[in-house]
């Protein structure tokens, strides 16, 4: 009975050594991939200031000119907090790409801006141009909404137009008050160059 009661407890330590190595090893690829000083993992406080990748620094400047109403630091901190500069992420809900285009949206919006002949949902050059153009849509959409139209702008891109004019104004969905809210104040120290 003793040695039944031993090699339990012995077994017990074991999957608890394995787990906590587990989530080191976990802790430690989520920090190193650059999530956590995005925002991207965060609920809305960020871990200092954004860096946009060096490869999408052409890629944001290209695209903001799409929609100069919205500035591209902000799109920079918006493509920051919907992948976390990850091309081939993919949400829960359903949204793909680094500008989490659900496929819906992006059959009506997405563009083949790389002039490649294929409009890719995955592919940084499309996702990014029409993640700008899809603001510059939503701009216009929400335009009557009272309050603060970038922000609304913002709000129309991760809850829809529809509901930002529902609500006159940024809808009360803690999600999207939290991402709208994320993205104006990261943009404030976006890196966009060395």
């Amino acid at each position: 009975m003793k040695l039944v009661r031993r090699t339990i407890a012995l077994v017990a330590l074991a999957i608890v050594v394995v787990a906590a190595f587990g989530a080191w090893q976990a802790y430690r690829a989520v920090r190193d991939s650059g999530l956590l000083s995005t925002g991207v993992l965060g609920t809305g406080v960020l871990a200092g200031p954004v860096v946009v990748p060096e490869e999408y620094r052409p890629l944001i400047k290209r695209a903001a000119q799409r929609c100069p109403a919205v500035p591209m630091e902000v799109l920079a901190a918006q493509i920051a907090a919907e992948s976390g500069w990850d091309a081939g992420a993919e949400s829960p809900a359903g949204a793909v790409g680094i500008a989490q285009f659900m496929p819906e949206v992006w059959k009506q919006f997405g563009i083949d801006a790389n002039k490649d002949g294929s409009t890719d949902i995955r592919d940084p050059h499309d996702a990014i141009a029409s993640a700008s153009r899809l603001n510059c849509i939503n701009r216009r959409l929400v335009k009557e909404a009272s309050g603060d139209r970038l922000e609304n702008t913002l709000a129309a891109y991760n809850a829809g137009y529809a509901a930002v004019l529902k609500y006159d104004g940024i809808p009360p969905f803690p999600e999207t008050q939290d991402y709208v809210a994320k993205i104006v104040e990261s943009s404030k120290s976006i890196v966009l160059s060395d």
